[in-house]
Order: C-alpha cells, then structure tokens, then sequence
C-alpha cells in the first residue's frame, strides 16, 4: 500500500478516535493499563514512552511508579485528557504529540515502551514494531495489552466489519493480540518474549446499555452507525445486542462481558 493511501487512512482514523468520547471506554479499561505495567516491573526513575497513549491510561499508570513519563498520541483531545487527569492527580506527565510509525525519538533513549491497546490500531504493523523496539535501549523493556482476534472485541470488529467494510489491504488491528504475529513482529529485534492471555470484563446493566455506549462513545463504532444512517445502523444495533447475549455470562439480567487480551512483555536484544 502506497505512503499515500496510508497517510490518508490515519488522517480518517485521527478523526475517528476523536469523535465520540473514548474517555468514556477508556475508564472502564484502566485495570488492563495496571495490570500491564506492574508486568513490566517498571524501576521508579526510569525514562518510560507510551505510545498511542490516548487518554493516559498507561501513562499514569507508570508515573505512579515513579517513572518519568512521556505520553504520545497523534490525536491532540486524547492527549489532552490524559494532561487533565494526570494534573488532577498530582502526577507528572509528559504530553507530546507522535505517529506510533514515526516516533520522533533517538535509538535506545527509553529505559521502556508501553502500549495498551493504541498502538496495534496503527495501519502499519511491521513499522510500529520497528520503531516500538528502535527507541528502547538494549535489556529495556516492551510491554503491551492488545485485544485477541478470538475475543469478544476481536468479534465485535468483525461484526461492524459485516456491515461497514474495513479498507481493503490492512491487516487487522487484533493480529496484535495473537501471540505467533507478535514473535513474528518483534523478530531478533527483542531477545525474549513471554506472553499470557488475560481477560478483562465489561459490565453494563443490560446488551442494550453496552450497544448504546458504544455507538455514542468509541469512535469506531460511532461512526459506523453514522456511515450506515437511522436506516442501516438498526441492524448493527441488532448485532451488537445479539453480539453481547452470545458472550454475556451474567445471570442476573445484567451484562457481563469477559473480553480477551493479550498481555506482552519482551526484551529488547
């Protein structure tokens, strides 16, 4: 795919995460964020980069281990929450804004890269993975929270994709959450990986209140129901709710939702 079509489509998915209010879902996953950096055992100290930081999730995660932090995103109003809830929190942070493609640091300059599911949604792969191992120093570490192909939200992905069709010749965002394309990614460049499939559980008091959420809140999901009109998004809706009903485990009329990830950890060589 050519520079320019790539350009393009992350133009289109600037807009995307910044429509809605991701803050919203990203409320709900902090404890992904916690789990993942008390995985990577960061040292207080340390210089630490989390890449496609959205609104902070993992930035504050690290700061609060006493990290010097430095959180990215190439959308401008997710950076700004995470400034907004870092200063509410008294915690220092640093806001830049970087294409998880093209990080504007030197080789070997953090002491750790974290991402928790921002980075796999970036359109090229092989160059997030280059410049993830590129910008840590040698014995730093990687780690990484993404979404599994097999998981809930892997399913919901491919549900929107039945009805609105992702652009043609990009893999999916959820080969980050399978294990084999991760070692394949990270290549020679890490000298040691270990993975665990974890699990993270939304909870809404019925499908319809999860299919609502997310049609007003998360940008990929808002604007498939715009692409499609009042017309075409009542079926996505239907989806969405059969969609719940099928991985809902509550019994009590509720929505509990167990959603797939994969938690990464590995070594730069």
């Amino acid at each position: 795919m050519s520079e320019l079509v790539l350009e393009g489509l992350k133009a289109k998915q600037q807009k995307t995460w910044a429509s809605g209010d991701y803050g919203a879902v990203a409320a709900l996953i902090h404890p992904m964020a916690e789990e993942t950096v008390l995985a990577a055992d960061l040292s207080a100290g340390h210089e630490v980069l989390d890449v496609a930081a959205g609104t902070g999730n993992a930035s504050i995660a690290a700061a609060r281990s006493g990290a010097r932090v430095i959180a990215t995103d190439y959308v401008p109003e997710l950076l700004a929450r995470a400034k907004e809830r870092a200063e509410a929190e008294h915690l220092p942070l640093t806001i830049e804004i970087a294409d998880a493609e093209n990080l504007p640091y030197a080789d070997g300059r953090f002491d750790a890269v974290v991402s928790v599911v921002g980075a796999m949604f970036a359109p090229d792969q092989e160059k997030v993975a280059s410049e993830l191992t590129r910008v840590v120093r040698s014995g730093g570490t990687i780690a990484m929270a993404n979404w599994t192909p097999d998981g809930f939200i892997g399913e919901m992905f491919r549900t929107v994709g039945r009805r609105v069709p992702p652009p043609p010749g990009i893999r999916g965002p959820v080969e980050w959450g399978s294990e084999a394309r991760v070692r394949e990614l990270l290549g020679d460049r890490v000298s040691d990986v270990r993975t665990e499939r974890r699990e993270f559980v939304f909870r809404f008091t019925s499908p319809e209140q999860f299919a609502d959420y997310f049609r007003e809140n998360y940008g990929p999901t808002l604007k498939a129901f715009e692409a499609l009109g009042p017309d075409g998004g009542k079926p996505l809706y239907d989806d969405l709710v059969e969609l719940v009903g099928r991985y809902n485990t509550a019994e009590d009329g509720t929505a509990r939702i167990p959603s797939a990830y994969l938690q990464i950890v590995a070594t730069k060589a």
